[in-house]
């Protein structure tokens, strides 16, 4: 059930969590750098280092986990679809990926929810809103959704290679 980057979307997608990463990255280990130093050199620090890492660090790892999510580098169970026929391995990575689809589109809907409740908790020194966080989690959600969804339509429409003429039956192999 691995995803091919091939759409415009799929690629945009990419590109903003790339950039989001590795801006968050850059930003988070400047600041830390800078504030090590100041605390060695002068004893002091920047009162506001510490909150802007906590800020970014829902950023860096949605963008992470979106880029797994989009090259399939995901934990997965494959022996029930190793065991079936090839027409079941369509019809059940089409409602497994649905399943995920409709879980993340939920995750979404709660994230939104909660937005005006968390919109009220302000970081201590920036006075950052909580709903940035929340809502970079939540448009991470939603992206997945959309994700799982173009997942579930590309196993549905996915039809099996033939098998080669020379290409010996799959032996079972014991999973432990």
């Amino acid at each position: 059930m691995q995803v091919q980057a091939s759409t415009a979307l799929d690629r945009a997608i990419g590109l903003l969590c790339k950039l989001v990463l590795w801006l968050s990255t850059a930003v988070i280990f400047a600041i830390l750098v800078a504030n090590t130093v100041l605390r060695y050199a002068t004893g002091s620090s920047l009162q506001w280092a510490s909150e802007v890492p906590e800020l970014l660090f829902p950023w860096l790892v949605m963008s992470g986990v979106l880029l797994a999510a989009q090259s399939g580098a995901h934990i997965a169970t494959t022996f029930l679809m190793e065991a079936v026929s090839p027409r079941w391995k369509r019809l059940l990575a089409t409602a497994a990926w649905a399943v995920v689809a409709t879980l993340y589109g939920t995750l979404t809907v709660a994230t939104w929810r909660l937005l005006p409740i968390v919109h009220d908790e302000k970081s201590p020194i920036l006075g950052v809103p909580g709903s940035v966080t929340y809502g970079c989690v939540m448009g991470g959600m939603a992206l997945l959704a959309v994700m799982a969804l173009r997942s579930a339509a590309r196993a549905w429409t996915a039809r099996p290679a033939p098998p080669a003429a020379d290409e010996a039956p799959p032996v079972p192999v014991a999973h432990w």
